[in-house]
C-alpha cells in the first residue's frame, strides 16, 4: 500500500459503530475520540504456497478509522491496539473494544478501529440470523453528510488495507495524522469472531509482507482461517466454516483466546489444537460463550433467547491476555500456559467433560467456575436461533449440588475470594480487576444452612 492520506470526519450525525454497552468515559480519562477517512492504494494477493502469497493487482480505496487515544504523550504507553472491526451484523462493530476498553484506558494505550472489510463500508445482510435489519446499511447510506466518498474495492484488498493503515499509524509525523504528538513504539492487532478468522490468515500469511504488527490477539476463531477474499464483494463467512482447518504459524507473538462455543459447535477449533511455543499461546476459557452479557448489556431481552445468556468472566481473561501480549511483543516472557478444556471424543460427537455442577472441566479457570453457583455454558441445545447459540446460556445449578459444596454463604464467599486470588496469581486475570471480580460473586444463590435442635 502506498500514499495513504487522512481526512477527519466531522459532519453529519457523528460516528457510526454498533455497540450495545458504553465504554469508560474517554474525556474523564484524558482520551479523545476522532474519526477519519483514510485513502490509499491497496494490493490483492493470491496464494503462492502454504505460507506465502503473491501480489496480483491494485485498486484505490477510501475507508474509515475510529481513533481513541491519550491526548498527552506523557500518558501514552507507546502501544496502539488496532482492531479489525467486525461485520457479522452487516455493519461495523467493535466487540473487542467492548471487552478490552478498561485495560486499554488504564494502561494508556491508543485504540484504532479499522473498517477493513467491504461490508463495513457498503453494508449488507447479517451473517448471523437475528441480527438482520434493513439493507444496505452502508455508512454513506446511513449518513451521506459524513461518509460520502467512502469506497471499498472488496475483501480481496482487506489484508493490505489493514497492514498499510497500520504501517502509517506507526509514524505520526504530520500535523493531520490521527496520532500526532504521540510516540508510537508498537502496534498490536486484535479481532473477534469473523475478524479473528481474518487475523488467523493475516498471522500466517501477511506479518512478513507488512512487518507492522508486533503481536496479534485472535479471539474466538473457527478451525479455518478466512479466505483471501473477492473483488467487489465481502467474504461469505459460511465458506469459512467449511474451509480447511488451519493452525497458526507466525513470526510474531500470537495469543489465541477461545470460548467453549469456539472449541465445539461449528467453530470446532478443537480440530486445530496445537502446542504452545515461544510465539504462540492458546487459552480456552471455561464457562464462556462466543458472546455474553458483557457484550449485549441492557439489550439481552431483545435477543429472544430461551435462557439467560452466558454470564461468564471472559472479559477479565481477555484484559489479562492483552496485558501479557503487550509485554510479550515488547520482549518480555511469554504468557502463562493454560490447560485446554477437557473434551470426550469417545462418543458419536465430541463433548465437554463437566463437573458435578455441570460446568466444563479444564481450561482457564475464573472464580465463577471454581466457586460456582450457576451452570455457565457456551453450548446451547435445541431449536434456537444461531444468535442465541452464540450467546450461550446461564442456568440454575442443582440446589442439592450447591448445598453439598458450600456450608453457607460465608463459606461460598471465602472460596470465591480464594479462587479470585488464585486466578490472579496464575496470571489469568489482573489484580486491577480484583474488585470487579469480587463484585461478580452470587451469594444470593447459596442457601444458608439452618441448625436443628
Amino acid at each position: 500500500m502506498t500514499g495513504v492520506s487522512f481526512r477527519e470526519l466531522t459532519a453529519g450525525a457523528g460516528c457510526s459503530i454498533v455497540s450495545a454497552t458504553p465504554g469508560p468515559d474517554l474525556r474523564a480519562n484524558g482520551f479523545g475520540e476522532n474519526e477519519y477517512a483514510v485513502s490509499g492504494v491497496a494490493t490483492r494477493f493470491a496464494p503462492r504456497g502454504p505460507r506465502s502469497v503473491i501480489a496480483i493487482g491494485e485498486d484505490r480505496y477510501t475507508t474509515r478509522i475510529l481513533v481513541r487515544r491519550p491526548l498527552d504523550d506523557a500518558d501514552f504507553s507507546g502501544t496502539v491496539v488496532v482492531e479489525w472491526l467486525n461485520v457479522s451484523s452487516g455493519s461495523d462493530a467493535a466487540p473487542e473494544y467492548t471487552y478490552l476498553a478498561d485495560e486499554v484506558i488504564r494502561s494508556g494505550h491508543a485504540w484504532v478501529g479499522v473498517s477493513t472489510q467491504f461490508t463495513g463500508i457498503t453494508g449488507g445482510p447479517a451473517s448471523v440470523d437475528g441480527l438482520d435489519g434493513p439493507s444496505p446499511r452502508g455508512l454513506a447510506v446511513r449518513d451521506p453528510k459524513r461518509y460520502a466518498g467512502l469506497h471499498h474495492p472488496g475483501d480481496a484488498y482487506s489484508y493490505d488495507i489493514f497492514g498499510g493503515i497500520g504501517a502509517v499509524l506507526r509514524s505520526p509525523d504530520t500535523a493531520d495524522h490521527p496520532l500526532t504528538g504521540l510516540t508510537v513504539r508498537q502496534l498490536l492487532a486484535v479481532g473477534e469472531s469473523q475478524s479473528a478468522m481474518a487475523l488467523t490468515t493475516y498471522a500466517n500469511l501477511f506479518t512478513t509482507v507488512h512487518d507492522v504488527y508486533s503481536g496479534i490477539l485472535i479471539h474466538s476463531r473457527a478451525a479455518a482461517g478466512m479466505s483471501l477474499g473477492d473483488v467487489g464483494a465481502g467474504v461469505d463467512i459460511d465458506r469459512v466454516f467449511d474451509g480447511e482447518p488451519a493452525t497458526v504459524d507466525s513470526d510474531v507473538p500470537v495469543f489465541v483466546v477461545q470460548t467453549e462455543t469456539d472449541v465445539l459447535t461449528d467453530f470446532a477449533s478443537h480440530r486445530v489444537r496445537q502446542p504452545d511455543t515461544d510465539r504462540l499461546r492458546i487459552w480456552e476459557i471455561a464457562g464462556t460463550a462466543h458472546a455474553d452479557l458483557h457484550q449485549i448489556g441492557p439489550y439481552e431481552h431483545m435477543l429472544g433467547c430461551p435462557t439467560p445468556v452466558n454470564r461468564g468472566q471472559q472479559r477479565f481473561v481477555l484484559r489479562a491476555a492483552l496485558r501479557h501480549l503487550h509485554g510479550w511483543a515488547g520482549g518480555a516472557d511469554p504468557p502463562p500456559v493454560a490447560a485446554p478444556l477437557e473434551i470426550d471424543r469417545s462418543g458419536p460427537t465430541t463433548e465437554f467433560v463437566v463437573d458435578e455442577i455441570g460446568n466444563v472441566r479444564g481450561g482457564v479457570r475464573t472464580p465463577c467456575v471454581e466457586a460456582p453457583t450457576q451452570v455457565l455454558s457456551g453450548i446451547v441445545r435445541g431449536d434456537v436461533s444461531r444468535l442465541c447459540r452464540l450467546f450461550g446460556s446461564t442456568t440454575s445449578a442443582d440446589p442439592e449440588a450447591i448445598g453439598r459444596r458450600y456450608r453457607g454463604r460465608t463459606d461460598y464467599l471465602e472460596r470465591y475470594h480464594r479462587a479470585t486470588d488464585a486466578a490472579i496469581d496464575a496470571g489469568f486475570v489482573l489484580s486491577a480487576d480484583r474488585a470487579e471480580l469480587l463484585a461478580d460473586a452470587r451469594p444470593d444463590l447459596v442457601a444458608e444452612r439452618t441448625s436443628v435442635g
